[in-house]
């Protein structure tokens, strides 16, 4: 059963609704679309007791996205875990700290497993057998494994200076990938021009009106592993903003379906100083963002010209929060600080996430005293190259116990 009634702009005449089709901006202003749901008929059928009955995975609140069927693809992805981060609170001096971690997420290891499932179950609905992206890797890398595994051709495009580790990360998957000398913005608007002669369903274009929607699933596995309660603070990296305003819709959904009692959560922005328009315009107070040409080594937040920008500008303006941006060297250092307190191995952006986190907590933005949860959109293994010169090395020996006891560690 569909519960999605039409599409609606989020920008413009509320009363303009659009078909449930491959379409992702309004014929009236361009503004962005987004499903609207028929949330009475939701509240009637969806409990939290028929919630825990389910699997253990992104599904299990398949009421609140965006397919007309069951799904078909991503099957086991997310319900990643929610981490008590004891050992990296104390050093931070806060004290209830969470660590949502979806660099483990199946198939490949980011939260971006969540969107595509949602992506390609959609497409399926509709009909297509082609998919693609553009990406900074995290996206390709989910978009080749989870379009294998529902076998549909798919054509994935990103720059071609990425990370060899998310190159080889999309390529095992022997689809279609090809590299552009240029950055994700150049790479996006070559996919739209390849889109307007191909009958494709490319997942953060024409299909990014259903594949947005399941960031939603990170907030609600965050509030149900907390037993049902909204946190009081949550820092999510941004690179087209789409994650951040979507997790705060997801815990305003729970509250409207009366599932929790309220939301009182502030959300927090966090992007590298190479690639920071959104966050650069909230610390300014401007209404917009300014693009820019991106340089950092978080590649995958290196998206100069962020499509769901201004809706995050506004959101955090909105709710009085704030938005922090980090240099590649504090990357770095708190990429080897989760790793070292709580054995979380994360990649560049996960760093961003932390060290903006402890910039907010410093200069006060962040109250230690409230529950604090981070969310890791992906794995460690995807990003080594920035760490190769910035970690202690094996202490080399031959197999002698003398040589061992000469060691000064």
């Amino acid at each position: 059963m569909s519960f999605v009634t039409c599409l609606k702009c989020i920008d413009c005449n509320p009363a303009c609704e659009f078909k449930k089709e491959a379409l992702y901006v309004c014929d009236d202003c361009f503004g962005p679309l987004e499903p609207c749901y028929d949330y009475e008929t939701i509240k009637k059928e969806l409990t939290i007791g028929k919630i825990l009955e389910r699997p253990k995975n992104m599904w299990r609140y398949k009421e609140l996205l965006p397919i007309d069927k069951e799904p078909t693809v991503g099957l086991n992805t997310g319900f990643t875990p929610l981490i008590k981060a004891n050992n990296l609170a104390e050093v931070l001096g806060v004290k209830n700290l969470y660590i949502k971690n979806d660099g483990v997420n199946f198939p490949s290891l980011s939260f971006k497993d969540r969107v595509v499932a949602v992506a390609l179950s959609k497409a399926i609905e509709l009909g297509f057998d082609t998919v693609g992206c553009a990406s900074t890797g995290n996206l390709a890398n989910s978009v080749a494994a989870h379009s294998a595994s529902a076998k549909l051709n798919s054509f994935i495009f990103i720059p071609s200076n990425l990370e060899e580790a998310k190159i080889l990360g999309t390529s095992i998957y022997g689809k279609n990938v090809i590299g552009v000398n240029g950055n994700y913005d150049e790479v996006n608007r070559l996919c739209t021009e390849v889109l307007g002669s191909n009958k494709w369903g490319f997942v953060n274009i024409n299909l990014r009106t259903y594949y947005a929607e399941g960031s939603k699933t990170v907030g609600y596995e965050i509030v149900e592993q907390l037993g049902w309660k909204a946190p009081k603070n949550i820092v999510v990296c941004m690179a087209s903003g789409s994650l951040l305003t979507k997790i705060y819709k997801s815990i305003n959904e729970l509250v409207n379906l009366g599932l929790i009692d309220d939301n009182q959560t502030k959300i927090y922005g966090a992007q590298a100083s190479g690639c920071s328009p959104i966050s650069t315009a909230v610390k300014n107070g401007w209404e917009t963002f300014k693009p820019v040409k991106p340089d950092t080594i978080a590649k995958s937040l290196a998206i100069g010209n962020p499509a769901d920008g201004l809706n995050a500008i506004n959101l955090l303006n909105d709710i009085d929060s704030y938005s922090e941006d980090v240099s590649d060297d504090e990357i770095v250092s708190a990429m080897k600080l989760l790793a070292e307190t709580e054995g979380i191995f994360t990649e560049t952006a996960g760093g961003v996430t932390l060290g903006c986190t402890i910039k907010m907590i410093e200069n006060g933005k962040i109250n230690k005293d409230e529950d604090l949860v981070l969310v890791i959109t992906g794995n460690g293994l995807k990003t080594q190259d920035p760490l190769i010169n910035n970690i202690k090395k094996p202490f080399i020996i031959n197999p002698r116990l003398d040589e061992f006891n000469k060691i000064n560690y």
